[in-house]
């Protein structure tokens, strides 16, 4: 067996996969077209104009969705390993919905592209990366909390230098977009695909396209320290039937034969 085939490991390993090719591709269609320059072009700009915006907003869907799965089993894995805990059940539960908010942020960067509604897409981006940073600092601290019993050392200091790397492309993408976008070197930047490096704005550009580009990859490398922790652990459903058909009315099966027959898990 192979090691993405323990457990549940391929779940992070796909959203990690995923959306790391959901940039790439994007990225090359729109450099081959021409629509972007080929030194470090904001990821947003790369899903602007079609056909690649197609391809990356379907992309990011499915990223989107792979997220929420690998939090909920997160969740349910820490839930498991600390049923009697009160304070890391409640902060695992904050955990679970800053990471779906992130997530619900990242189909509104999908589908709400820079150049056509740039509010919106702001606010897409700062729910994934902004409550995301949250969702990742959570984690940390959990990780932390659940030492040495449930989680080793090595693992809070592997995410914790995620979070310290995620949080550092944050601060200075904001600050290089402030300078940008702060009128000293023109207007309607927002639409602006192409730069010439003889170009005033130029400089802050690029830190700013280089901190977006950190900052994603900050968030994948923290989604892969769940892969070992995925490898142990697997979900079921059991199903419970309560009639032999779906149209008869529901009743309680008399013998335990029955009850083997009705009742199965998947």
């Amino acid at each position: 067996m192979w090691w993405f085939q323990q457990g549940l490991s391929f779940l992070p390993v796909a959203l990690v996969v995923w959306s790391a090719a959901s940039f790439v591709f994007s990225y090359i269609t729109a450099i081959v077209l021409h629509h972007v320059d080929p030194l470090v072009p904001y990821i947003s700009d790369t899903g602007t104009i079609p056909p690649e915006r197609c391809l990356f907003g379907i992309m990011l869907n499915i990223s989107a969705f792979l997220g929420v799965a690998t939090m909920y089993v997160r969740y349910k894995q820490v839930h498991a390993l600390t049923p009697d805990k009160s304070r890391i059940i409640k902060l695992n539960k904050f955990g679970l919905t800053l990471g779906w908010m992130s997530c619900f942020g990242l189909c509104i960067i999908a589908n709400f592209q820079k150049c056509i509604l740039y509010y919106i897409h702001v606010v897409g981006a700062c729910l994934t990366f902004g409550v995301g940073a949250i969702y990742m600092l959570v984690q940390t601290v959990l990780s932390y909390l659940m030492q040495p019993e449930v989680h080793s050392k090595a693992i809070f200091w592997i995410r914790l230098t995620a979070l310290l790397w995620c949080c550092s492309s944050i601060v200075s993408m904001f600050v290089s977009s402030v300078v940008l976008y702060s009128g000293l070197y023109g207007t309607n930047l927002v639409q602006k695909l192409h730069w010439d490096p003889q170009e005033k704005g130029y400089t802050a550009h690029i830190i700013s396209t280089i901190s977006e580009w950190s900052l994603a990859f900050s968030f994948l490398s923290f989604f892969l320290t769940y892969i070992r922790d995925f490898q142990k652990i697997s979900l079921r459903a059991v199903v419970s039937l309560h009639g032999p058909t779906l149209y008869s009315p529901a009743r309680s099966c008399g013998s335990e034969e029955q009850t083997l027959l009705v009742a199965g898990s998947i």
